[in-house]
């Protein structure tokens, strides 16, 4: 099988100019087929506020109604993601960006909750693996934002770490996929405010354990659960940790096993 990167940016990349140029270096310089997804940063929260919008969350989710969604679709599938394609071609990576929609790459229903309305969030439900495969293969490098469909019309608001996890799980079909988190930090921490405490192995036993002793940060958990749930259906490895991690192989980080 031929091997596949798919590599997640977090918000605090996006929103230090320096770092996310550092990032596109480093991206650009992994051999081999490669895939992006991003997340929005503080952008869309910032442009919100900008028009008297006033952004909701719940348990650090974000509450997606109308006029919101209309800010973070122009923010994570125009501003952010156009930019980051355009730094792509600079430092020679043949990059097209994405949304869900295009090409119905990523298909989602509204979410259903039985007592919050998130609104317009999509929990992902299918991804048009040939097509992409197709693309992947003619060296194009697709790059997501958080945007996916419901394909009767409807714009979706989705978490970036699931499609990311999603379109892992999806093309460990035809690739051999190595999955890896980027962001500030140096991988999972046991002390969250001291970035040398990282847990450098982390397998479900010791998941488990370290959730009951309420060990791990609860802002973890829902990317960590994205991790073993992708392992379980097929996806080769992941890593979690600074950008770092790209260009230099013996860098601390988190690995993920079953």
């Amino acid at each position: 099988m031929e091997q596949l990167t798919i590599v997640k940016i977090g918000g605090n990349i996006i929103d230090n100019p320096a770092e996310l140029q550092q990032f596109i270096t480093d991206f650009s310089k992994i051999e081999g087929y490669k895939v992006l997804v991003h997340g929005g940063g503080k952008s869309a929260t910032k442009m919100a506020k900008s028009i008297g919008l006033v952004p909701q969350m719940i348990d650090g989710r974000r509450i997606t109604d109308q006029p919101m969604l209309d800010v973070v679709v122009m923010i994570y599938a125009g501003e952010i993601n156009k930019n980051i394609v355009a730094q792509l071609h600079a430092n020679g990576t043949n990059a097209m960006g994405f949304s869900g929609a295009d090409g119905n790459l990523i298909q989602s229903t509204k979410r259903n909750h039985p007592t919050i309305d998130y609104g317009f969030v999509g929990d992902v439900q299918k991804v048009n693996t040939s097509l992409l495969e197709t693309l992947i293969k003619n060296e194009i490098t697709p790059v997501f934002c958080a945007i996916t469909h419901d394909k009767q019309g409807q714009l979706l608001n989705t978490n970036a770490d699931t499609i990311a996890s999603e379109l892992a799980i999806a093309l460990s079909e035809v690739f051999e996929v190595t999955l890896t988190y980027c962001f500030e930090k140096s991988g999972v921490l046991y002390d969250a405010e001291d970035d040398t405490s990282v847990i450098e192995n982390i397998n479900k036993e010791l998941y488990d354990q370290l959730k009951t002793e309420g060990a791990i940060h609860s802002g973890m958990i829902p990317k960590l659960d994205n991790c073993f749930n992708s392992l379980s259906k097929g996806v080769h490895k992941i890593k979690i940790g600074h950008h770092r991690l790209l260009k230099d192989n013996n860098i601390l980080c988190t690995s993920i096993t079953l």
